[in-house]
Formats: C-alpha cells, structure tokens, sequence
C-alpha cells in the first residue's frame, strides 16, 4: 500500500479510517495512518491517545510511553493516559515507576480502592442481598 493511502483525504476522514483498523486490530496500520495525523495536529490529544494504544498493543512499548508522556504534558489530569502509562511502564518491568501513576489514574478516575502494595483497583465485595 502506498503512503498516499495513509494521507488521502480530510483530517476526519483519516480519524475514522486509523479507528477502523484500530477496531480490526490492524495496529500497525492504524500506527500509520496516525502518525501523520498527530504530526498535524499535535496539540490534539485523542488522536496521540489512539496512537499510544496502537503502539502498547502492537508491543511497541517505548513509543506508546513517549506518546503517554505527551498527552500527560497537555492534559495531565487525563486519568486514561495514566492509566495506560501505568500499565506501560509495568510491562517494560518498571513497577516501582508504575505505581505512582496507577495511584493517580485511580485518584483521577474517582476509583478510591486502590491498593498501593500490588498497584491495583480492589475490586468491591459481592453484597450478600
């Protein structure tokens, strides 16, 4: 496929293809297309999310942390992206790192069973009613 392919029509136009090929897995497809659309548009935030979910789900997990970073320059209360940093950063083996982020997400999300030893949400009990 070309490069035109990637680049052909409007901005919304290419939104709705990169989430098309993110729906149908197609990562590294969608990667492509929103590479040149956070390239754009980089002050945009949804777009550089998208394209960080790409990148961890296509185990490209330095990109997808460069991408978290920035969205959490721009909007750093975006409780997803420090989730999904948290979760990045674990998988790359930096738990210590994670922690903290995880902390925030669930703090940012309004999610207040937290358990900082493991770095995860408790789950509420089952009520007994």
């Amino acid at each position: 496929m070309s490069d035109t392919y990637y680049e052909f029509g409007t901005a919304a136009d290419r939104w709705n293809r990169a989430q098309m090929f993110f729906e149908a897995k197609e990562y590294m497809t969608a990667a492509r297309i929103l590479e040149g659309l956070v390239e754009e548009v980089p002050e945009q935030v949804s777009p550089r999310l998208l394209l960080a979910r790409t990148y961890y789900h296509s185990a490209r997990l330095g990109r997808a942390e460069a991408e978290l970073r920035a969205v959490l320059e721009r909007d750093p209360v975006e409780h997803y992206a420090r989730l999904m940093l948290g979760r990045t950063l674990e998988r790359q083996g930096r738990s210590a790192e994670a922690a903290g982020h995880l902390r925030m997400a669930a703090v940012f999300s309004g999610d207040f069973d937290f358990d900082s030893g493991s770095g995860r949400t408790i789950s509420p009990e089952p009520s007994d009613g």
